[in-house]
C-alpha cells in the first residue's frame, strides 16, 4: 500500500447537523463527478493509494485508487455509517446481510442467505449503517478503479476479519493511531 499526497480538499457542507447515510451518499456522489479531483489521483500499479478529503459536517472521507485484483478484505467500520461510489472502473461489494454482534466474540458461523453481493460500475454506490460487513474489490485484471468513501462519524476503528466458508473470524481491530 502507498499513500499518495495530499490533493486539494473537496469543500464541505455548512451544515453543523451530523451528516445522514443520505447526506454521504450525495456528497460521494458529487465528489466523483469531478473529472479534475478523479484524475488527479496518483495511482500506482501494486497497491492501492489514497488521499483524504473534508466531507460534510466533519465526515472522513477519502478518494481511493485500486489497481488490478486489489480488495479490502473482510471488514467494518465500527460505529460509522458510510458511503462510496465507483468514480471510475468496476468495484465489486461482498456483504453480509445480518447484524453481527459488536463485542465479545473471536469466531461466528454465519447462517445460510445473508450473503449479498453488489457490482459497482461507474457512477454507482451505496450507502450503509453501522457494524456493515463487507468486502470491496476491483476483480479487473487490467484497468485500476478510483472511489470515494465518507464516513460518519469519523472511523473510530476498523475490524477486520477472516473468512471460510461459513465462520466469521475476528483477526484485528485497528486505530486511527495505527493508520498514521
Amino acid at each position: 500500500m502507498s499513500v499518495s499526497p495530499s490533493l486539494s480538499a473537496v469543500a464541505a457542507d455548512a451544515s453543523t447537523a451530523a451528516p445522514t447515510q443520505a447526506d454521504l451518499l450525495d456528497f460521494v456522489r458529487r465528489t466523483a463527478a469531478d473529472a479534475e479531483l478523479i484524475s488527479s489521483l496518483p495511482l500506482d500499479p501494486e497497491g492501492r493509494t489514497w488521499v483524504r478529503l473534508e466531507g460534510p459536517g466533519g465526515s472522513e472521507a477519502w478518494l481511493i485508487g485500486w489497481p488490478p485484483g486489489t480488495g479490502t478484505g473482510w471488514h467494518d467500520h465500527a460505529e460509522s455509517v458510510g458511503a462510496f461510489l465507483t468514480a471510475r472502473g468496476a468495484l465489486k461489494e461482498y456483504s453480509l446481510a445480518a447484524r453481527l454482534p459488536t463485542d465479545g466474540w473471536k469466531t461466528l458461523e454465519l447462517a445460510d442467505g445473508i450473503d449479498r453481493e453488489r457490482s459497482l460500475t461507474a457512477g454507482r454506490g451505496r450507502a450503509f449503517g453501522r457494524h456493515h460487513v463487507h468486502e470491496v474489490l476491483n476483480e479487473s485484471t487490467e484497468e485500476h478503479a478510483v472511489s470515494v468513501h465518507a464516513y460518519y462519524p469519523p472511523l473510530p476503528g476498523i475490524r477486520r476479519y477472516s473468512r471460510t466458508g461459513r465462520v466469521l473470524r475476528l483477526e484485528q481491530v485497528e486505530r486511527p493511531e495505527d493508520w498514521q
